[in-house]
């Protein structure tokens, strides 16, 4: 009865979160069973959680390097690194998505932001509408997968998982989605005959090999200090001077944003801070790099952004409010119970469960969004994996990546819509050009799917 009440609703149009909280309440009225107070009880409880306190944080973090002209600084860097490749403008879409996803952690941040530059840019240099539409929308799935990531920390919170280990579990399948995604490129330009976008400079390309050197070199140096005794606190403040000193001196182009994604997960894997403090370090960093070393970030935007960010984070923690109860109620009436035992009759094996629950995930996601599908999703699915002993870090991130496919395709896809508002293409041929990026997409998919160790060995390693 509680499914049904829910399908109406849903049926009838209602907001998601209005529709997981109203079947409730309905349910409740109906069977008189329980006082109805107990809707507002479970919904306040629901968001009663320590680390769902990183969700406003990490929205406001993502707002900030939005709107601070990092997305600028991000592109030029991509643009030199691999702007002089065969569809150079192509690629550097995916590179320059890869860096801004250590910063948002969001897909649709992703394609709004770095996405606004980045169509403009390749319309400017010939390349078609559909192509620049259909790049965008597939490097836009790395802001969720790429840590930080709100739908890690909303399933973390729900599945009782490590959000730690879950950021650690994206990076690797993250370089894969980008891997596949610049061989798609790499397709196209072959077999369009395109060329770089532009002239190969030595010196342009060696700075920036230099920021990336820079990058990959800081945390193994701290690390290497810390080793040696040296006060842990003491040495990352040090280093992080030393750093921006390097950066004026050098006149770097990116080195500071992207060392956002290094100091979180550097953070978090050495206990400094937990993924919730991780998230308040995120906003603090953005706020440095905004006003005082690039001074771009002026105080009314500052204002314009949080407001901007209450607003997001009041819709995504009334999402949450809402699944809170409605998976309370699935679980005491026994429809969680009742949907393991027939998929279990049905089958014992765990790949057979895994192709069962992508097909599921995918549909849903269509219809979805992301954090309600991941609050409807959990309390049903998880313990089916862990019946069949599937990984729960493992599944949160197919679980993940099938949502943010979802969110590429109508009737629900908010990427879609973004993006033909953005090229003002129809949303009719938004999806046309959209449809051969999901190739590359659905094979990480299956490959994430079926080679969990690729996606544990990080966390593994860590916790």
């Amino acid at each position: 009865m509680l499914k049904i009440f829910f399908l109406i609703f849903m049926g009838a149009g209602v907001p998601v979160a209005i529709a997981m909280a109203g079947a409730s309440l309905v349910y409740i009225l109906f069977t008189d069973n329980l006082p109805p107070f107990v809707v507002i009880h479970r919904m306040v409880s629901g968001i009663d959680s320590f680390p769902l306190l990183a969700v406003p944080f990490f929205i406001l973090a993502g707002n900030l390097m939005n709107n601070a002209g990092i997305t600028t600084r991000i592109y030029n860097f991509a643009l030199a690194l691999v702007g002089w490749l065969k569809g150079g403008l192509g690629h550097v879409n995916i590179v320059g998505s890869v860096i801004f996803a250590g910063m948002s952690g969001t897909a649709i941040a992703d394609a709004a932001g770095l996405g606004t530059i980045e169509i403009k840019a390749m319309k400017e240099h010939g390349y078609s509408s559909e192509f620049a539409v259909g790049v965008t929308a597939a490097s836009a799935t790395l802001g969720p997968i790429i840590p930080p990531s709100l739908p890690f920390v909303i399933y973390g919170m729900m599945a009782n998982v490590s959000i730690g280990a879950l950021f650690l579990a994206g990076l690797l399948p993250g370089l894969l989605l980008a891997v596949l995604m610049m061989l798609t490129v790499a397709y196209f330009a072959h077999k369009n005959k395109w060329g770089g976008d532009i002239r190969f400079s030595g010196s342009r390309f060696a700075k920036a090999m230099l920021e990336l050197a820079v990058v990959a070199a800081w945390p193994l140096v701290m690390w290497g200090l810390i080793h040696l005794g040296s006060p842990a606190q003491a040495t990352v403040v040090a280093g992080l001077i030393a750093l921006f000193v390097l950066d004026k001196l050098c006149k770097f182009e990116a080195v500071l944003p992207i060392m956002t994604p290094v100091l979180l997960i550097g953070g978090m894997t050495t206990g400094i801070f937990t993924p919730t403090e991780g998230a308040i370090a995120a906003c603090v960093w953005a706020m440095v790099l905004g006003f005082a070393w690039y001074r771009s970030l002026k105080f009314k935007m500052f204002v314009k952004v949080c407001l901007d960010t209450v607003e997001t984070t009041s819709t995504v923690l009334f999402i949450v409010a809402a699944a809170s109860i409605f998976g309370w109620m699935l679980t005491a009436t026994g429809v969680t119970t009742a949907i393991a035992s027939w998929v279990l009759a049905f089958t014992q094996e765990a790949w057979v469960f895994l192709l069962l629950a992508n097909l599921l995930m995918l549909f849903v996601g269509c219809f979805l969004e992301p954090t309600a599908a991941i609050t409807i999703l959990v309390p049903i699915l998880l313990p089916i994996t862990q019946q069949l002993g599937i990984d729960p870090v493992h599944f949160g991130l197919v679980m993940v990546l099938n949502l943010m496919i979802g969110l590429l395709h109508p009737p629900m896809g908010m990427v879609l819509f973004v993006l033909a508002r953005v090229a003002k293409l129809s949303v009719e041929r938004t999806t046309m050009a959209i449809l051969p990026w999901l190739i590359p997409l659905l094979v990480s998919l299956g490959l994430i799917t079926y080679f969990p160790k690729a996606v544990l060995w990080l966390p593994k390693m860590f916790y």
